[in-house]
């Protein structure tokens, strides 16, 4: 690559990490392309797509702060208090980085890097769901799939309410916590989990990406 090229792909690398930090990743891409002072025409000749500006800027950051609280939550010794804090701190990053919001709901599937790293983050919370099950903590009915829809509907919560109530997800979670604790189930749901098919479909229709 031209030594003029490379300048402008560090220009719009660090622009896009701006503003999909800002405002998620559906920002306009002419709008990055004007914040690093190059040519729409440049971006695309650069990276080709949106996705693939996406995995080069995002993916990284998202992997570390998503595969930090999967472990976090997997070292607490308490399997409740473990569940806990995963289900806060995802459901904070959604409302604080609307970059993570758009990853943990899968708003790009052909981003292949974003979404191996919302599988992965996938896969943590199946963990940490099951193991808080296994001690009796979360109601045996609650599944990996629902804790899915739980940070799908954040995601939607949050973008909504960002400038009018930025914390009001906060409420929303501490419901919800208290209404999985195994002494909370009254008697058999209404409506089986939904298979991992279903739950790909709804969480696209969320995203907007059905």
């Amino acid at each position: 690559m031209r030594a003029d090229a490379q300048r402008n792909a560090e220009k719009l690398r660090a622009a896009a990490a701006e503003l999909f930090q800002e405002r998620g990743l559906e920002v306009p891409l002419k709008e990055i392309a004007r914040r690093a002072g190059v040519s729409h025409g440049t971006l695309y000749n650069l990276f080709g797509t949106r996705e693939a500006l996406i995995d080069e800027v995002v993916a990284d950051l998202a992997a570390d702060r998503l595969d930090e609280a999967g472990e976090q939550a997997l070292a607490f010794e308490d399997a409740w208090d473990g569940f806990a804090y995963y289900v806060e701190r995802v459901c904070e990053l959604q409302a604080t980085h609307p970059a993570v919001a758009d990853v943990v709901s899968g708003r790009y599937p052909a981003a292949e890097r974003l979404m191996a790293i919302c599988g992965r983050a996938l896969e943590a919370g199946t963990r940490i769901v099951d193991r808080a099950r296994r001690a009796g903590a979360v109601r045996p009915d609650f599944t990996g799939e629902d804790l899915l829809l739980v940070f799908g509907t954040n995601a939607v919560l949050s973008r909504a309410a960002a400038d009018a109530a930025p914390s009001a997800w906060r409420r929303g979670v501490a419901f919800l916590l208290d209404g999985l604790r195994a002494e909370a189930a009254r008697g058999p749901l209404p409506h089986p989990p939904l298979n991992p098919r279903q739950t790909y479909e709804v969480m696209g229709g969320l995203a907007g990406t059905r």
